[in-house]
């Protein structure tokens, strides 16, 4: 018998429970759950970056998630890292196998499972080292992979909106923006949208300025309908998703782009491919009045805070920027954790948020 390499048992064990995707269909637009107030969510992303943390770290984190009751999970990008390996067993470039992996990773997942791309997954695949795909092309097979209905992945599904106007761009030209979703439980509104890093898709390799002209005018009009739609139903607060740490002041350039955090112009030569949204966002956020999270990945440094100040240099009190863990592929498994986000629409900031640190993928300092 031919000897599987490590990668695809691994995968064999994750996707042991996919045989019950579909069993399970939270649907909340017709109103289930709408009753739970409190309840408890998982936030992960940039992951994974190297064999081990794909045979090894992820399982594990996995594994945690599901002994745990979660009302969905969220991964907020980066299904590798942002150039291939060579000689890796697991998939490290743009191939196909690289979204079969991760579907894998998902739908092992028992709570339901969300995604929104990751530019390492998508606009950097052009790079020689990923493969040298198109990077429209790859973003229209993620649609297919991932977004192809309006249900989450994961053994038990969730039923979201689906974004259909204005449109973004594929290899044939438009088409609609099936990665951006919505949906709301116990009375907070969640969503997704498709941002990423190597500014938004104006740098790096190939820039395609067309592609993210369409795609940011998308994102904008997803965010506005959002909080529109979140104040028709009362919610009691917004969480945002995306893959991209836009930067949001002057104080912190080696993770993110510098900003003038009055202005929201890009102070660091750069092109910008985040301050409309940002505008667009501020007002949101201080017109909505009520808790906002922006959930993100990209730089890869765990961080709950507030860097978000108005046009006059005060700080957004309802504003809290959240980064999930990210890679730390030099130390294998280091860092291969997620966030459990404590919801309760009844409390007064909405969301806890407690760090959840996987035993078994503790390197630095051994579990108790």
């Amino acid at each position: 018998m031919k000897k599987l390499p490590l990668y695809a048992l691994a995968l064999l064990v994750l996707a042991g429970g996919a045989g019950l995707m579909g069993a399970g269909r939270l649907d909340d637009s017709q109103g289930n759950n709408e009753g739970n107030t409190s309840y408890a969510i998982g936030l992960w992303g940039d992951l994974p970056y190297s064999d081990v943390q794909a045979i090894t770290g992820v399982p594990n984190l996995i594994a945690d998630m599901n002994s745990q009751d979660l009302a969905f999970t969220v991964h907020d990008g980066d299904l590798k890292a942002g150039n291939g390996t060579p000689n890796s067993t697991t998939p490290t470039t743009c191939s196909d196998a690289l979204y079969t992996q991760a579907l894998g990773y998902f739908n092992s997942l028992r709570a339901p499972a969300i995604l929104t791309p990751g530019d390492n997954d998508w606009t950097d695949c052009d790079r020689p080292s990923n493969g040298g795909f198109s990077s429209l092309e790859r973003l229209d097979h993620e649609r297919a992979v991932f977004f192809s209905d309006p249900f989450s992945l994961g053994q038990h599904r969730l039923h979201q909106e689906v974004q259909s106007a204005p449109p973004c761009l594929g290899v044939s030209g438009s088409v609609p923006c099936v990665e951006n979703r919505r949906w709301t439980l116990g009375g907070v509104t969640y969503a997704t949208l498709n941002i990423q890093g190597s500014c938004n898709n104006l740098c790096d390799t190939a820039p395609d300025p067309a592609e993210f002209a369409a795609r940011n005018a998308a994102d904008i009009a997803w965010l506005l309908e959002t909080f529109a739609e979140a104040k028709q139903r009362h919610s009691a607060a917004i969480m945002l998703i995306s893959q991209v740490d836009p930067g949001f002041d002057l104080t912190d350039g080696t993770r993110g782009p510098l900003r003038n955090p009055k202005t929201l112009a890009e102070t660091d030569g750069q092109p910008d491919g985040f301050q409309q949204f940002l505008l667009a966002l501020r007002t949101e956020v201080v017109a909505f009045e009520k808790p906002v999270a922006y959930v993100h990945g990209d730089s890869h440094y765990f961080r709950v805070d507030k860097p978000f100040l108005d046009d006059q240099g005060g700080r957004l009190e309802n504003f809290t920027r959240v980064e999930t863990y990210g890679d730390n592929q030099s130390n294998g498994t280091n860092d291969v954790n997620w966030l459990k986000v404590y919801v309760n629409s009844a409390s007064r900031e909405v969301f806890a948020y407690q760090p959840q640190i996987v035993p078994g993928n503790r390197t630095a300092v051994a579990a108790p």
